[in-house]
């Protein structure tokens, strides 16, 4: 992920956060209708807090991690500053052990299926090449 610093503005439009987190802003505006982002509005337009902008890192970052936009709802919905977001880290803990096994079981089951296609590639090799030279 890939994202200009926009810490500077206090709101962003569309345009901007599009450019800034490099997203289409169908996007943005689905992670709106999943109540993932809250934009104000002002008429037709959109503008982008700095905690929208937070969410939106959040929300990218999952994604790339493999998580469901349910589950980052969720563990976005438990934010609470003011107990120190104790509830949120640890959900978010707990999500991201749950994931990281799963990415590991995958890329073993990956590694297993690599080998087996190479050996595959390898052992038709000399039968390609017995069909080729029988086609000269």
């Amino acid at each position: 992920m890939t994202f200009k610093d926009p810490s500077h503005q206090d709101v962003m439009t569309i345009r901007e956060m599009c450019d800034a987190y490099d997203v289409t802003p169908r996007t943005l505006r689905f992670y709106e209708a999943k109540e993932l982002l809250m934009p104000i509005r002002q008429g037709t337009r959109r503008l982008y807090t700095r905690r929208d902008r937070a969410r939106l890192a959040l929300i990218l970052r999952g994604k790339r991690f493999g998580f469901s936009l349910e589950d980052i709802r969720q563990t976005l919905d438990l934010y609470d500053r003011e107990s120190g977001n104790v509830v949120q880290l640890q959900r978010t803990w707990i999500l991201a052990q749950e994931r990281l096994e799963a990415m590991r079981a995958q890329r073993a089951e990956l590694d297993i299926a690599i080998d087996e296609l190479q050996r595959e590639l390898e052992a038709s090799t000399p039968l390609l090449a017995a069909v080729a030279k029988a086609a000269e």
